[in-house]
């Protein structure tokens, strides 16, 4: 869950440190009210305690956790306004992108792009779902490089933590996987096909794949997620 920090990496320790803490999170490594150790995870990463409390400190900027003065740190709980406003800025960005790709992406970026497809397929076969969402991430980015959209993409990343927390716990418990690679077919088929509509509605029913999923998800885990919050929107999707 945890990989042992190198000593001989020019990147800061402590950043080093966050991106670790905040994978195990995001994969649900780490779960939903979890107490977090200093000493622990320093001692998993092999480093010091210094750089695990700078980071802690910048996970709880990124809301992922909670410091609690002479109580410890805790992962924060799944927020379901949190996971839809994070879906909202989402959406918003990838649909211009997609529309975007249908227009500028050039061929090679398709080629890389059913690469991943079929690297997509071979995970589900091996029924490896951290190996497939990454392939996931890997797709979506992958349209936005493909038209030079870094600085959007790294927006839509520091937006979607809770999002992508709900997405981990669906695949495959309540979004199989098969339906996920089919709707990003879809969209790859519109932008090699010039569709800047088609592409633009199969990359919105895609992203709105995880509505589907969450009444389920708050039922089945409710200890996961802010009780109140689950609660009421569970009852306005079911409506």
């Amino acid at each position: 869950m945890l990989d042992r920090i190198e000593a001989n990496s020019a990147e800061p320790v402590a950043r080093r440190v966050f991106r670790e803490v905040r994978n195990a999170i995001v994969t649900m490594g780490f779960q939903p009210g979890q107490a977090l150790s200093e000493q622990e995870i320093a001692t998993r990463l092999g480093v010091s305690r210094q750089p695990v409390r700078e980071a802690f400190i910048k996970l709880s900027e990124a809301g992922l956790v909670t410091i609690r003065p002479q109580r410890g740190t805790f992962i924060v709980k799944i927020s379901m306004k949190q996971v839809f406003d994070a879906r909202f800025v989402r959406e918003a960005v990838e649909l211009a992108m997609v529309r975007r790709a249908c227009a500028e992406i050039p061929q090679s970026a398709i080629d890389l792009l059913r690469a991943n497809l079929e690297a997509q397929r071979v995970a589900a076969t091996a029924l490896d779902p951290v190996e497939f969402m990454g392939l996931d991430e890997a797709f979506h980015r992958g349209i936005a490089l493909g038209v030079g959209c870094d600085y959007a993409w790294r927006v839509v990343e520091e937006t979607k933590a809770q999002m992508d927390r709900v997405r981990y716990l669906s695949v495959p418990l309540a979004t199989p996987v098969e339906r996920l690679i089919a709707q990003h077919q879809d969209v790859l088929d519109s932008i090699a096909a010039r569709d800047a509509d088609r592409a633009e509605a199969a990359m919105r029913r895609h992203l709105r794949e995880i509505l589907t999923s969450l009444p389920e998800l708050a039922d089945r885990f409710p200890d996961f997620f802010e009780r109140d919050v689950a609660a009421e929107m569970a009852s306005v999707l079911a409506s």
